[in-house]
């Protein structure tokens, strides 16, 4: 069996018309299931594509089946599924829409496939994102169409023989011709016979002399010295393992390896930040400026931004860090409401009314009657956890706020430089129905005082247009989470297509809008701010395009830099360690295919060199 990747094949599990699933084991013992992609298959760029992205959408559907590693860039690409978790690689080829044949189960080791089926009538689509079945193509940039499977041209069928065989018996005797020459008298010597064991004997020499000489060539290749491992880069400092990096999100994880989308993610995430806004004030009565509450009341919002200088400027809703008054005061006596619900004096039931009933006879302000409510603005890179105040979270002061009807964005300065930093696209157009790639913060815990957020992207689509006041926006079908508003929408190339936002027309007030770019930008023209990439973004982009160009040493030089001077894009130190990686693993293969020329070569000189003895022993041995 042919290894594919860090894993030992044991048997072959099933097949189909595009590749085959294995049953393997890792270094630690463990049982997977490993889908193969036929390497002739596997060079059209469109069937390649197709299979990463089936398995990575398998992997990102709730439900589906996510697999531990995969390689899509090898000639035979492969994906591995624990067994635990099923037959994932049966899975995948069955999602593909190609026709799978499993392997007899038996005693013994399962034998290959006799025969391959046979190809089927039409190719599959597979999306990037929710895979088979599914409700349609996605719509460019980030659809996939997938061409026929590459076959082998098939010779024809020998014709059959017209006509039954005929039985010897039934065969009519040549009559007797009496002019017939005479039969021999005098036969002739048999041949002697020829030396079949001797020449079977020369025949296993040869091979033996061969195999020994390979061999030797071999062992001698092992223990000799290696060239050179190529690796990190002389003098560099040490930085974590991707496996001991966590930025957050992952775009190989999220997308199809090296496909248009991990890159777009790739560029942009670094720059999204988690925002937590904190506000302090007074419920009063409106008549009296009595107030409700003895005690200050305190809540919370959090949302997410993304940065537009590397010196801290980032974009995110102005509902989150500066909501209007009404709405802060609804808040703040919802927060009252659940204070006397604790306190047995309201059920819960009783609460939106509570809400409804008092909005209107009640003032949101500061300690002092006259003064506005106080607000406390942080702001986190990769993974954020929520009620944090000091470092990692960065201070942060709103400098300039939309109201919803003009806009609904907010610029905020973080207390820090050297950031890593977005590009706007204020060009990027957007039409209904077509696909886009959102990117926001997200969470999965139920407790909100101490919530873990991630960084999280969605393939969602336009589903129409509206207006707000005289901004136009789009909805989409999806949202991330509740936090995900502030978020990006990317174009192909990583950069922003427009900003995630609440659809207040709805009851839930769910992520559901995106605020095209231009919008977004015009805070920026009012603010004197201007959208700008430091050094440290362009090398950044840069290493990415060595890194997707297969340039690991360029790459990996070039993380590092940005790594020593953005401690906060960790990305960079995760994509530098994927890069070594790919790197030692692609000089491995060399290595080894290097060695088999020499093995070769030994081979065939040991074995011209037995041949050449043993013909001069026979010509000895040849009777005069």
């Amino acid at each position: 069996m042919q290894p594919v990747g860090p894993y030992r094949f044991t048997h072959l599990l099933g097949g189909s018309p595009i590749g085959k699933a294995w049953a393997a084991v890792d270094a630690q013992g463990r049982f997977l299931t490993v889908a193969v992609l036929d390497a002739a298959v596997a060079n059209d760029a469109r069937w390649r594509q197709a299979f990463a992205t089936t398995a990575n959408g398998l992997g990102q559907t709730p439900g589906g089946q996510p697999y531990e590693y995969a390689d899509f860039s090898v000639a035979e690409p492969w994906v591995a599924y624990p067994s635990e978790a099923g037959p994932g690689a049966e899975k995948l080829f069955r999602a593909l829409g190609v026709d799978y044949q499993p392997v007899p189960a038996g005693p013994d080791t399962p034998a290959p496939v006799s025969a391959p089926p046979q190809p089927v009538s039409a190719p599959p689509q597979p999306v990037s994102g929710v895979p088979h079945p599914t409700s349609g193509a996605p719509h460019a940039p980030w659809a996939l169409h997938v061409g026929p499977i590459p076959t082998q041209p098939v010779s024809s069928a020998p014709h059959p023989v017209s006509g039954a065989p005929q039985s010897p018996a039934a065969e009519s005797v040549a009559p007797y011709d009496p002019f017939a020459p005479p039969e021999r008298r005098i036969r002739p010597s048999e041949p002697p016979r020829r030396r079949s064991g001797l020449w079977a004997g020369v025949a296993a020499l040869v091979l033996v002399a061969a195999l020994g000489g390979g061999a030797a060539v071999w062992a001698i290749s092992q223990d000799g010295p290696t060239g050179p491992e190529t690796g990190p880069t002389a003098g560099s400092t040490a930085f974590p393992t991707a496996a001991q990096v966590n930025p957050g999100l992952k775009p190989w994880a999220q997308a199809a390896p090296y496909s248009a989308e991990e890159r777009a993610l790739a560029v942009a995430a670094p720059s999204l930040v988690f925002v937590e806004a904190v506000f302090t004030g007074v419920v009063r009565d409106a008549r009296t400026n009595a107030p409700v509450r003895a005690t200050p009341i305190t809540f919370t919002r959090r949302c997410s931004a993304f940065l537009v200088t590397p010196n801290g400027h980032a974009l995110t809703s102005s509902s989150c860090v500066k909501p209007a008054e009404e709405n802060a005061r609804q808040i703040a006596l919802d927060a009252v409401a659940r204070m006397l619900v604790r306190e047995k004096k309201l059920i819960p039931g009783e609460v939106p009314n509570y809400v409804r009933t008092n909005l209107p006879k009640t003032r949101f302000t500061g300690i002092d009657p006259g003064s506005e409510p106080t607000s406390e603005v942080y702001g986190q890179l990769n993974n954020a956890q929520g009620n944090l105040t000091t470092d990692p979270a960065i201070p942060a002061q709103v400098v300039r706020a939309q109201p919803a009807e003009t806009g609904n964005t907010a610029l905020i300065k973080l207390a820090r430089e050297n950031l890593p930093t977005v590009q706007i696209s204020p060009s990027a157009t957007l039409a209904e129905g077509a696909s886009l790639l959102v990117l926001g913060f997200s969470t999965s815990d139920t407790d909100f005082r101490t919530a873990t957020y991630s960084p999280q992207s969605k393939l969602v689509t336009i589903t129409g247009t509206a207006r707000r006041g005289a901004v136009s926006i789009w909805r989409i079908n999806e949202d991330i989470g509740v936090s995900s508003h502030g978020g990006i929408a990317l174009d192909p190339n990583g950069r922003v297509a427009g900003m995630v936002d609440q659809d207040q027309a709805r009851p839930d007030r769910a992520n559901r809008v995106v605020l095209p770019a231009a919008t977004v930008n015009g805070l920026l023209t009012e603010a004197g701010v201007g959208n700008t990439l430091g050094d440290t973004d362009k090398l950044y982009r840069s290493g990415l395009d060595a890194y997707f160009a297969g340039e690991h040493t360029t790459a990996i030089s070039r993380f590092e830099a940005v790594a020593q001077n953005s401690p906060a894009n960790l990305l960079a130190q995760a994509y530098r360690q994927n890069a070594i990686e790919r790197q030692q693993n692609e000089g491995a293969e060399e290595a080894t295919a290097s060695v088999w020329p020499m093995v070769l070569i030994a081979a065939v000189g040991g074995a011209l060199l037995v041949g050449s003895v043993v013909l001069v022993l026979l010509r000895r041995r040849r009777p005069s």
